[in-house]
This record gives C-alpha cells, structure tokens and sequence, in this order.
C-alpha cells in the first residue's frame, strides 16, 4: 500500500513538471520564432533553468537542458545587456557590427514590442484549442460555482442550486440505497432538481413511495439510486436519513452554432473577468480585515498547482476524466500566465512592453539603467511573494494532501 502511495507522488510529480513545462516552454517558443522572424539573434533556448546538465549549439543558437525543470527560458543577444546599458560580445570572431545590427535593443519598438506578446499570444491559443476541445466533450456545457455576480458574454447563462449530500445516517433508506456522501443531487424522478426548498418538498410529497433520485459523487461520476422517503423517521433524520447543503452554481451553455464555434475563445475569456471578479472580492474583504490570509487561500505557487494536479490524479475514475482534468488545468495555467504576463508589471512581459510602448509614444528611449533597476525591483518583490505563499500556505496543503495518501 505504501508503495502505491510513493508511486502515486512520483507521477503527481512527473504530471506536475510536464504540465508546468508545456505552459512555459509554449510560451518561450513564441518569443523564439518571432524573435526570429525578425532576424534577432537568439543566443540560447532553454529547456528548465540553470545550471545547465547539457547543451548542443546548433547555428548561432545553443539549446541547453537544465538542472531546475519548471519551464524554460529564450534568451535573446542584447535584451538583458540593453537593460543594464551595457553590450558585450564573449565569442571574439563575433562580428560587432553585425551582432550589434541583430541585438534585440536594437531592434524597432514594433519588433520588440511583438517579440515580447508571441508568448502572451500562444499560451492565449494553446488555452483556446484546449477549452474548445474540453467543451466539445461536455456537449457544449459546463457549470461553475457561483462565488460573485457576474455576466458572462456571448453564451447562454442561468443560476440554479447545487444540492450536496454532507451526510448519510447509519441504517437509513439513503444506506441503503447506495447514497454516497459530499454527491451532489442532480434529479428526482428525471426531473432536474432547481433548489433545497423544491427538492424537500417533492421528497415530502412522495413519502412511502418509490423514487429515483440522479446523483452525482465526488468524483463526477453519475448514478441513479431508488429510495423509499420514510413516512415516520427517527428524530432529527428526515425522510431519507440524509444531511444536505447548498451552493450557488452558473450554468453555461453554448447553443448557437456561432456560440461554439468561438465558445473555446469566448470560455477562457469570460472565465479570466469572472475571476477578477472573485479576486476583487477577495482583495476588498482582505483590506477590510487587514489580512493577507484570504488572498493566500486562493492563490497558489508551484507547490500549490503541484498540490492541485496530485488531488486530480488520486480522485479521477477513468483515463478520460484524468486527461480531461489535466487539459482543463493546462488551459487554466496557460489562460492566466498569458493574462498575468500582459499586464504592466516590472520583471514580467507586461512589465518590458511598457516601456516599449511608452517610447513609441513619446518617440525616446527610456532610460536603460532605470529600466534594470525597476525590473529588478520587480523580480524581488514578485520572487518574495511567492516564497510567502509557498511557506505559509501551499506547504500546509502540501503537507495535508501527503498526509491524506498514507
């Protein structure tokens, strides 16, 4: 037992770096083939991060694989050297003048500014193919919780309860008859359930009778069970002998023909301005309390994703669900990277189009030095906080879920 447990975290690992590599070696390869395309020189492409275990050059390009396997990285002759000012050439039969003409500094604003949204731009699409494939195979539907009120654009939308079983009383009906718990009550009688107040009602209705309820358990998997609703049961038991909770869910559906066809678009587009949404509430209750605890519980680091994917192997039933939960995260990974790297923030790719695009407008060249040193303000702040979230919250989830398979 305990080496199916050893062997279920070493894929949970293997799955954990081939995941977070795809996303980024993706997103790597658009900075490479645009830098490319315009002729830039490319000095390395990297498969993880350094120190470097091998390396084979191949033309002007070195391709090198790392010891630290969580992602890769492209670098480009004179991108880093044009942020600090300063241009070296380490081969002696480099051509300077030559080199110098293909540096990434010195390239048109335009060209950096592409170069530097091919990665934005192919996790965009790498998440795109993917929720189209996912929600082709779910017949165009999917179903969200509800955490805040939000619209959702150019898909059919509705709010319904989604009623879960919490708990199954010992020798009742809902024993019995096979109820599982934490499953969550999709129909009774084929027809679908709308709220708690209606699902109870009907039961009442139908006490001393038969009845099939749809059921749905942890795992997502459907089944259907028979149970007679008790006429008289025991103290604080009810008629089925089941405890339920509620939560709000959104229903989407796509039923137009152009709904899905653009709906692997449409979906990932909507799902990063509804958790916007959420993070807004969470950030707003967080300054409220004046703590970062809330903010913490919903953003995960490396470990925290490594967490999520051992969780999703250990509960899927069957290879289809498993490789369905692991595109869905591979899409949600990519669709956040792309959106997060966009925005202007120093250190990321955000962060560097911003100066781009501030020298188109004003037609000068920012600063180089100043340009470093806010970059390098930004990694500190952006490494610091990560190292927070990796210590105080996705360590505890580390060390439950390792507990959770012994």
């Amino acid at each position: 037992m305990v080496l199916i447990h050893i062997l279920s975290l070493i894929f949970s690992a293997v799955a954990f770096l081939f995941i977070l590599s795809v996303v980024v070696l993706i997103h790597e390869a658009g900075h490479f083939f645009m830098a490319r395309r315009f002729g830039i020189k490319i000095e390395e492409f990297g498969f993880g991060f350094p120190p470097r275990l091998w390396s084979k050059k191949r033309g002007e390009t070195r391709y090198s694989i790392n010891l630290i396997p969580l992602g890769g990285f492209v670098k480009l002759f004179g991108e880093d050297e044009a942020g600090g000012g300063r241009i070296q050439i380490k081969n002696q039969k480099s051509n300077l003048k030559d080199d110098i003409g293909r540096a990434f500094f010195a390239r048109p604003p335009w060209q950096r500014a592409l170069v530097i949204l091919a990665g934005v731009v192919m996790n965009s699409l790498l998440a795109f193919v993917i929720f189209y494939i996912i929600l082709f195979a779910a017949n165009f539907k999917t179903q969200l919780p509800a955490i805040v009120d939000h619209k959702f654009y150019f898909v059919e939308q509705s709010l319904n309860n989604i009623i879960y079983v919490t708990d199954v009383a010992k020798n009742s009906p809902a024993q019995i008859s096979g109820i599982k718990p934490y499953s969550k009550v999709v129909a009774l009688n084929n027809a679908k359930i709308k709220n708690m107040e209606e699902f109870i009602g009907d039961v009442d209705q139908n006490k001393g009778k038969k009845i099939t309820l749809s059921l749905e358990d942890e795992k997502g998997k459907l089944y259907n069970v028979d149970i007679v609703p008790r006429i008289s049961p025991p103290k604080n038991e009810g008629r089925m002998g089941v405890s339920l909770g509620s939560q709000g869910g959104i229903e989407l559906v796509y039923k137009t023909p152009l709904q899905k066809l653009f709906s692997g678009i449409t979906y990932p587009v909507n799902l990063t301005l509804y958790s916007l949404d959420g993070m807004k509430q969470i950030i707003s209750s967080s300054v409220r309390d004046k703590s970062v605890k809330e903010v913490g519980e919903n953003v995960s680091g490396p470990l925290g994703i490594f967490v999520v994917i051992g969780s999703l192997i250990s509960q899927s039933s069957s290879i289809k669900e498993l490789l369905l939960q692991g595109l869905s995260l591979i899409g949600l990974i990519s669709i956040s990277l792309a959106f997060f790297n966009v925005l202007p923030i120093p250190a990321l790719d955000g962060g560097r189009l911003f100066f781009v695009l501030i020298e188109m407008i004003t037609r000068k060249k920012i600063n180089p030095g100043i340009e470093a040193k806010i970059n390098a303000g930004g990694f500190i702040v952006l490494i610091s906080f990560l190292i927070y979230i990796t210590v105080f919250f996705d360590f505890p989830k580390m060390a439950q879920f390792v507990k959770g398979l012994f």
